[in-house]
C-alpha cells in the first residue's frame, strides 16, 4: 500500500492493480481545483465529472490561495476544502488531495504565498526553517479537514510535493509532518516522472503524459517526449513534463528513464486532459489527441487513469496589494507567462463549465473501464514482435494486447497530431494465446487515420463466448433475459463478430454468415440495426452495435438501480441516484435511453419548471481603437516572449462595449457568452472589473455570465490587444495561417453570441 500505518479495510494493492473489497478496479481520476471554481458551481461540476466516467477527484490544495498573509488562513467560500471533500463523497467520487506544499499548477511561486517564497530558508528541503513553515501550514489544513483525511476519513489518497526529483528523504519528512498534523490516507503518492528518486515503499509512484506542451521554446519542433505518447510501450517515464521549471531551478536533467516499480502497478495522475496556454507558446489539443494518449496508456497496462486537468477554472484575484496576480509569470521568476485569470486548460470541462469534445472521447474509454476493468486489471500488456522503430515511424501499425492468456482486448491506435498518418492498408492480426491462435478480422481491413479501437477477444457474457469482434467494446448492460454487449463501430471498418460454431445468431440483416473459419462462424453486423441475439448451449447474449457517429453521443450511467446506456448530443450529468439532468439551450433536449426489454432506444422523459430561454448575436460597439503600432515583442525572459504588462495592455488594447440583452443577467437563464475573435490578448470586464482573460489560439472563447457576476445594468467591455503580423509567438496551424495572411496587425471580433440555457430533469 506504500503505507503500512494507514491501511483501510477493503482496500489493497498488488503490483498490477488496486482492489476494493477483493475486486480489481481501474480508477479514473480527474483534476478539479475547488479554489478555481465558484462554490455555487461545485455540485454541477462534480456531476459532470461523474457523467464523464471519472471515479476519483484529484485536487491540488494551494497554500497560496488559503494563506495569503501569515497567520490569516482562510477556508471559507470556495476555499472550504472540507465541504468540497464532503460534496465529492456525496456525488459518489473518491478524493486524492495533492497537498504540496509546492504544487506548481501554473500558480504564482508554484503555490507558495509570497511570504513563504521570501522566507530566508532552503525551500523544498529539510531545512529546519522551511519545515517549520510547512508544519504550520499542514496544521492549518488538518484543522480545516477535521478528520476527513484520517484513518476514519473519506480521503482516498494524499500526494506529497510535486515533481521533486532528487530528495527522497524530504518526501519521507513531509509524510511524517502530515501524519503528525493529523492527516493520513490509505494511499500516499508522489510524481515519478523525470527519473524522480522516490523513497522505496513510502509512496505510490505516479506518471503522466502530454501530447504537446506550453513549456518548450517558441520555435521548438514537436518534441519526442510528446510524440512518444502516441505509441504503445512499457516505458512510463516522461522526461519532458516540467523540464523547464526543473532547469530553471538548477536540477540536473534526468539520467536514465525511470521504469515502473516491481512493487507497484503502473498508474498515472497527469495524462493531458488538455493543455494550458503560455504567452510564447499556445498549444491547442484536439479531442482525438487527448483520447489517443489515454487509450495508449490503457493498452500499455495502466492500472489507474489520471487526468490533468479534467475541469478548468479561473484563478482567484488575490488580496489587493498582497499578490499581484496568482498565476505563474516571468515576474515571479518562472519560465512562462500564463493568463492572469483564465485557466480553461482546454479541459473536458472548460472554465465556463461547458463540455469540450474530449469529454465524449474519454467517457467512452471510461465506460469500457467500468464494465470490463475487473477483468482487464488481471490482463498484462503485450507488444507485437514488429513494432515502430521510433517516434518518427509513421508507417508501422501501432497496437497492443492485454490478455490473461485466454481472453483479452486488442488495442489499436492510429492517430497523432502535427504529423498526419496515412490510411494503413491491409491490417490483420495474429494473436498467440496460451490455448489457441486467434486471427482477426476474417479478411484484411484498411485502418483510417483517427482510429482508436479496443476489440474484444474471447469475451464471455451471458454464457456466450464472443471469440472476437472488429468493433470496440463499450459496455455491458443488464437485461431481463440476456445481457447486452454494446460495441462501437470504427469509422470505415466493417463490423465482424466471430462465435463458436455452436452459437446461433438471430436478427442478422444478412441471413448467412459472411465467412467461415475452422471452428468459428463469422457474422457481419450492421451498425445502427437492432441488436443481434446470440444463443449458445450455456446462455444468450444480445449484441448492440452503435455506428461511429452515434457512439460519440453515448453516455453510460453507472449510478442508480442499474447501468444504463443513453444517446444524446446534449450535456448530461447525474449523481449517485442516477437521475439524469440536462443543461440545454434546446427547446426540448433529445435524450434516448436503451431499453433492454424493448431491445431499442426510447425517449427519456424530461421536465423543467424554468421558462424558455433565448439566444442572440451582439454587435460590439467600439469605445476606443487599439494602438496602431503594437510592439512585436513586449519583453523577454530567458529568451521567451513575455506577455504585455497590465499597464501596457490598458494603454494599447481596443475597448469594445458588448450591449448584452437584459435576460442575459437572469441567473435562472445561466447564459453563456461565446466570443469568436482574433488578436493577441483579450480581457473581459464587467463594470470595469476583469473577470477572465485569454491568449488567442484560434479557439472560441466561452464565458459563463453568471459565474462572471453579470448583473442587470452591468457594463460589459471586451479589451482586445492586436497581434502584430511579425509576432514570434507559437500558434496552432490555422491561427498561424490567419496571422500570416494579415498585413500590419491582427484584431478582429468575428462573432459575439449570447445563449441562454435551462435545466431539465429526468421525469
Amino acid at each position: 500500500m506504500s503505507n503500512e500505518e494507514d491501511a483501510r479495510p477493503g482496500l489493497s494493492l498488488t503490483n498490477r492493480y488496486l482492489l476494493q473489497d477483493g475486486v480489481p478496479v481501474i480508477p479514473v481520476s480527474g483534476e478539479v481545483h475547488y479554489s478555481r471554481i465558484p462554490r455555487a458551481r461545485w455540485a454541477e461540476r462534480l456531476r459532470l465529472v461523474r457523467s464523464g466516467g471519472v471515479t476519483v477527484v484529484s485536487c491540488y490544495v494551494f497554500w497560496l490561495h488559503h494563506v495569503e498573509q501569515r497567520g490569516e488562513p482562510r477556508f471559507d467560500g470556495n476555499l472550504d476544502v472540507a465541504a468540497f471533500v464532503d460534496l465529492c463523497h456525496e456525488t459518489g467520487l473518491e478524493v486524492v488531495l495533492r497537498i504540496g506544499p509546492w504544487v506548481h499548477a501554473e500558480a504564482r511561486n508554484g503555490g507558495f504565498p509570497d511570504w513563504v517564497q521570501a522566507a530566508p530558508v532552503a525551500h523544498r528541503t529539510d531545512d529546519p526553517g522551511y519545515l517549520e513553515l510547512v508544519r504550520e501550514w499542514f496544521g492549518q489544513l488538518a484543522g480545516a479537514l477535521q478528520g476527513r483525511a484520517s484513518a476514519t476519513g473519506t480521503v482516498l489518497g494524499i500526494q506529497l510535493e510535486n515533481e521533486l526529483y532528487d530528495q527522497p528523504g524530504h518526501l519521507v519528512t513531509l509524510k511524517r509532518l502530515a501524519r503528525d498534523a493529523g492527516m493520513s490516507a490509505p494511499l500516499w503518492t508522489a510524481t515519478a516522472w523525470g527519473s524522480a528518486d522516490l523513497p522505496p515503499g513510502e509512496v505510490l509512484p505516479l506518471y503522466g503524459g502530454y501530447g504537446d506542451g506550453f513549456w518548450v521554446d517558441t520555435d521548438a519542433p514537436w518534441d519526442p517526449s510528446f510524440r512518444d505518447h502516441y505509441f504503445f510501450s512499457h516505458v512510463w517515464d516522461d522526461p519532458g513534463i516540467g523540464a523547464d521549471v526543473r532547469a530553471a531551478a538548477g536540477v540536473a536533467a534526468a539520467g536514465h528513464p525511470r521504469t515502473p516499480s516491481e512493487e507497484f502497478p503502473p498508474a498515472t495522475c497527469e495524462l493531458g486532459g488538455g493543455m494550458a496556454t503560455a504567452y510564447h507558446r499556445r498549444p491547442r489539443p484536439h479531442a482525438l489527441d487527448i483520447a489517443t494518449i489515454a487509450h495508449c496508456k490503457i493498452g500499455n497496462g495502466s492500472a489507474w487513469q489520471g487526468y490533468y486537468m479534467y475541469a478548468g477554472g479561473t484563478n482567484p484575484r488575490g488580496l489587493p496589494g498582497v499578490h499581484d496576480g496568482m498565476q505563474e509569470s516571468h515576474a515571479t521568476g518562472y519560465p512562462n507567462d500564463v493568463p492572469r485569470l483564465g485557466y480553461d486548460f482546454h479541459a473536458p470541462i472548460g472554465e465556463a463549465g461547458t463540455l469540450a469534445p474530449s469529454h465524449a472521447e474519454l467517457r467512452r474509454q471510461h465506460a469500457f473501464l467500468a464494465a470490463f476493468g475487473a477483468s482487464l486489471a488481471e490482463m498484462p500488456s503485450s507488444l507485437p514482435e514488429v513494432r515502430p522503430t521510433g517516434v518518427e515511424d509513421s508507417a508501422t501499425l501501432r497496437w497492443a494486447l492485454r490478455s490473461d492468456g485466454s481472453s483479452g482486448f486488442l488495442f489499436l491506435a492510429w492517430h497523432q497530431p502535427h504529423v498526419p498518418l496515412d490510411t494503413y492498408r491491409g491490417a490483420r492480426f495474429r494473436l498467440e494465446l496460451e490455448d489457441r491462435t486467434v486471427t482477426l478480422p476474417s479478411r484484411p481491413v484498411d485502418v483510417p487515420p483517427g482510429t482508436l479501437a479496443r476489440w474484444p477477444v474471447g469475451l464471455e457474457a451471458g454464457g456466450v463466448r464472443v471469440e472476437w469482434a472488429s468493433a470496440s467494446a463499450l459496455t455491458l448492460l443488464p437485461g431481463p433475459d440476456a445481457p447486452v454487449l454494446v460495441l462501437a463501430a470504427e469509422e470505415g471498418i466493417d463490423v465482424e463478430l466471430a462465435t463458436d460454431s455452436r452459437v446461433s445468431a438471430y436478427g442478422l440483416v444478412t441471413s448467412e454468415p459472411s465467412a467461415e473459419v475452422p471452428g468459428l462462424t463469422v457474422h457481419e453486423l450492421s451498425p445502427g440495426s437492432p441488436p443481434v441475439r446470440l444463443a449458445g448451449p450455456a446462455g444468450t447474449l444480445d449484441v448492440l452495435v452503435l455506428a461511429a457517429d452515434r457512439a460519440r453521443e453515448a453516455w453510460v450511467c453507472e449510478d442508480g438501480a442499474a447501468r444504463r446506456l443513453l444517446l444524446s448530443p446534449e450535456e448530461l450529468s447525474w449523481g449517485p441516484d442516477g437521475r439524469i439532468s440536462v443543461r440545454s439551450a434546446s427547446v426540448r433536449p433529445e435524450v434516448r435511453v436503451y431499453d433492454p426489454e424493448a431491445r431499442r432506444f426510447l425517449p427519456l422523459p424530461l421536465r423543467t419548471d424554468q421558462p424558455a430561454t433565448a439566444s442572440c448575436t451582439v454587435g460590439p460597439e467600439q469605445l476606443r481603437p487599439a494602438a496602431t503600432a503594437v510592439p512585436v515583442v513586449h519583453g523577454k525572459h530567458d529568451g521567451r516572449q513575455s506577455a504585455p504588462a497590465p499597464e501596457a495592455f490598458d494603454a494599447m488594447a481596443a475597448v469594445h462595449r458588448l450591449p448584452l440583452p437584459d435576460w442575459a443577467a437572469d441567473p435562472a437563464g445561466d447564459a453563456l457568452l461565446h466570443l469568436t475573435w482574433a488578436g493577441d490578448v483579450a480581457e473581459l470586464r464587467i463594470d470595469g472589473r476583469p473577470v477572465t482573460d485569454r491568449f488567442w489560439d484560434g479557439s472560441r472563447w466561452t464565458v459563463s455570465l453568471r459565474d462572471a457576476g453579470l448583473r442587470s445594468g452591468s457594463a460589459v467591455t471586451l479589451h482586445l490587444l492586436p497581434l502584430p503580423a511579425g509576432s514570434p509567438v507559437h500558434l496552432p496551424t490555422d491561427a498561424a495561417e490567419r496571422l500570416a495572411a494579415q498585413e500590419g496587425q491582427l484584431e478582429a471580433i468575428d462573432e459575439v453570441l449570447v445563449v441562454g440555457r435551462r435545466l431539465w430533469q429526468e421525469a
